[in-house]
């Protein structure tokens, strides 16, 4: 399974590149905001950090940037998308799960640039972005789960389907919008291929209570053996 860095803040993406090895970048309007930048700035300079890393190329870490969520007709998605894809390599196109986003979706992968249909909130919705050859879907899993859904076997749906169709590795499922570790294993477990979420995600998921009692007991077993 992929980890997918969920922010457009350049200090968050060096670090979870370089201490969580992170395999790609999910933004959306709101994480560009976050990021104090206007939009063509904020991705400019994101352009810019996959060059001096070497990771150019969206088959070494692609990077998910969204269209203005304005637009709700398919030649304006197509045409937003066709301005902002060649900025990056890296840059694979984030298209909402409606239908005039599934006809853009089909027609700019004809093209060659690639797509991440998001906003995916059913299995259903799932099914022809793959069928049409999307890059990624992005079913979200914390939005569901904070109004009460287990979404779990929504997540397994999803993979079972991809299998029974031969969509399995053609068109990558992106478990999105996820706040906690035990969401991370959900969709392990599901055999989801790519997890996306914010830092602070990360950096809870490796922190376990027995692990620090264990590091403080091994600290005061040194301590007292370590003595001349």
């Amino acid at each position: 399974m992929k980890y997918f860095l969920d922010s457009a803040k350049l200090d968050e993406i060096n670090e979870a590149y370089h201490t969580f090895g992170i395999d790609g970048v999910t933004t959306n309007p709101k994480h560009i905001m976050l990021s104090g930048k206007p939009f063509l700035t904020a991705v400019g300079d994101i352009a810019n950090w996959i060059e001096k890393e070497g990771l150019t190329g969206w088959e070494k870490f692609p990077v998910s940037v969204e269209i203005d969520p304005h637009i709700l007709d398919t030649e304006g998605m197509i045409e937003a998308a066709r301005k902002i894809a060649p900025i990056s390599k890296n840059f694979v196109i984030k298209i909402p799960a409606t239908e005039a986003g599934i006809a853009a979706a089909r027609r700019l992968e004809q093209e060659g640039i690639r797509t991440n249909v998001t906003l995916i909130f059913s299995a259903a919705q799932a099914i022809l972005p793959a069928k049409n050859g999307s890059l990624f879907v992005s079913p979200f899993i914390g939005w569901k789960e904070a109004n009460g859904e287990d979404c779990r076997q929504y997540i397994q749906d999803i993979v079972d389907i991809y299998a029974n169709y031969g969509f399995t590795g053609k068109t990558q499922i992106i478990c999105a919008a996820i706040r906690t570790p035990k969401q991370f294993v959900d969709c392990a477990v599901a055999g989801a291929d790519i997890v996306t979420a914010g830092l602070a995600v990360y950096k809870d998921s490796m922190n376990h209570p027995y692990t620090r009692q264990g590091i403080e007991t091994f600290q005061n077993a040194w301590d007292n053996t370590a003595k001349e």
